[in-house]
């Protein structure tokens, strides 16, 4: 059932962002009187999933992570709680309207092929990314990019964004050796400045093995060597290669944490993905009933999140009703409580609403959506809902689902609650291409309060949006999904919410 859970999460993260990277915080590997980091054996990683993308402009950040950032520096890196910390870029200074950004570049450090990062490198790639097909998310109100002087970069907004940094932090900010943009082979080629070079004898799609690059500037925080990173999809294959010892760090399955317990090994968990109904018409211009408040309210109402997490989610995960993560900013836990399960009450909501005797719809259903299928038809049954499946292939759904009025989610996360706000409410996404906020002024009063909102109080505001959405129903959530990680002993995963697979940042030698 997790093999579901982590293949929509790989789905989501392809526009999300989550979904999908990160890095920063401090390493453990200890150094030699020379001041060199000291090497801490190997490190091979085995990923569910292949590299989407060479090139950072086509990748997806949610689980690409360890492959880019093996080759490829940012110019501004993430810590384990998804905050931007200095990379190439040692700081930046941001105007008091949030309108200019300034990042001061490191001097000395160069591309593979051997070209120098500088300023003027810092723009072409900068300026690569906001018109790339994935990558342009994190540009999408940069006006102007210039090279101050050979060190320092500016960028220009046309308006205030609050999320550009995080998402550059996240993995839209991979800087790229110039010419290799110029000769567009980077889909296939990667040259980068970071820690690792990509081996010949690598086998795409089967085994990814790293060159360390020598006198590397961050040496401290990528102390392993050598290291691969293996793409291993069956999680039956990706667990006996653990037991096996082909591979030191794995994705969490069940039996994977099963593992864990009898080998000793650590486990790191963190939400990663919320589960649940995503509804698309809330308005109900399509489907009327969903544009009635009782209506969603009740489906918050009739669905156990709780026992669903523990029956289908292995307990892997925590319970809320909430799209910002448990744990987190902006998550409020007092919300939790209000829509105490109740078939008694999802039954007077519809009542009211007047569709005592329910409604009928059609519904999306894919293979990884299998396993919460049975729990809708059994909510929908006391509830009178009559629901038609229409099965597609697992490819499809992506693209068909949210024409449905709502469809069975699992969608990723951001540890920025801005841009839980931006990409969960109120911008469109494959989930949610027509977010309909100008359909509710308060809701649309409130997203423009936490957008333009002092950042002292922009918290607030951000709880008082949560409160407010949750109050109407605005999706129904059952539970958060957890994102675990096995490693050995010596080594410790730093999970970072909405990242299917973290960078090579947050992948440590345990102290």
């Amino acid at each position: 059932m997790k093999k579901a859970t982590a293949a929509l999460a790989v789905s989501a993260a392809l526009v999300l962002a989550l979904s999908g990277c990160s890095a920063g915080g401090s390493s453990s590997s200890s150094t030699t009187s020379s001041g060199k980091a000291a090497a801490a054996g190997p490190l091979n990683i085995g990923n569910f999933a292949d590299v989407t993308n060479w090139d950072p402009s086509k990748a997806d950040i949610g689980f690409d992570g360890p492959y880019l950032s093996a080759v490829y520096d940012p110019l501004v890196a993430s810590d384990g709680d998804g905050k931007p910390v200095p990379a190439l870029a040692k700081s930046w200074d941001v105007s008091s309207d949030g309108l200019k950004y300034t990042f001061h570049l490191r001097t000395g450090v160069k591309f593979s092929d051997g070209e120098a990062f500088n300023a003027a490198a810092a723009v072409k790639s900068l300026e690569y990314l906001k018109a790339g097909a994935r990558s342009s998310e994190a540009y999408g109100n940069v006006s102007k990019i210039v090279a101050v002087d050979d060190k320092t970069v500016e960028i220009d907004l046309s308006k205030r964004d609050d999320t550009m940094l995080y998402l550059m932090a996240i993995g839209r900010s991979y800087m790229m050796a110039p010419k290799a943009i110029d000769a567009g082979t980077l889909s296939k080629t990667p040259v980068g400045s970071g820690p690792y070079t990509l081996d010949k004898s690598s086998v795409p799609g089967s085994s990814y093995k790293f060159e360390k690059v020598k006198g590397y500037w961050d040496a401290k925080d990528f102390p392993f060597d050598p290291l691969t990173i293996q793409p291993i999809q069956d999680a039956t294959a990706r667990d006996n290669a653990m037991v096996s010892g082909q591979i030191n760090v794995n994705y969490g399955d069940p039996t994977a944490l099963k593992q864990a317990q009898t080998n000793g090994w650590n486990v790191a968990s963190k939400p990663s993905m919320w589960v649940g109904l995503q509804f698309t018409d809330r308005s109900g211009e399509k489907f009327k009933p969903l544009g009635d408040e009782r209506v969603r309210q009740a489906l918050n109402y009739a669905f156990d999140g709780e026992a669903t997490l523990k029956s289908i989610g292995n307990g892997d995960g925590k319970f809320t009703n909430q799209v910002f993560p448990a744990g987190g900013a902006g998550n409020d836990p007092s919300l939790n409580s209000m829509y105490k399960t109740s078939i008694a009450k999802a039954k007077s909501l519809m009542a009211e609403a007047g569709y005592a005797d329910g409604f009928s719809l059609h519904m999306p259903m894919a293979q990884p959506f299998q396993a919460w299928q049975p729990v809708v038809d059994q909510v929908f049954k006391q509830l009178n809902i009559k629901v038609a499946w229409d099965n597609m292939q697992y490819m499809d759904y992506q693209a068909n689902a949210p024409t449905y009025p709502m469809f069975v989610a699992v969608i990723a996360m951001d540890s920025n609650p801005v841009a839980t706000v931006q990409r969960q409410i109120n911008l469109p996404q494959w989930y949610n291409p027509t977010p309909q906020v100008d359909k509710f002024p308060k809701v649309q009063q409130q997203v423009d309060a936490v957008l333009n909102a002092d950042p002292k109080d922009q918290a607030t505001q951000v709880k008082k949006l949560n409160e407010l959405i949750t109050s109407m129903g605005w999706f129904s959530v059952w539970y958060q999904a957890n994102n675990s990680y096995i490693s050995t002993s010596n080594i410790q995963v730093t999970p970072v919410v909405g990242m299917m697979f973290p960078t090579l940042r947050q992948i440590q030698p345990k102290s």
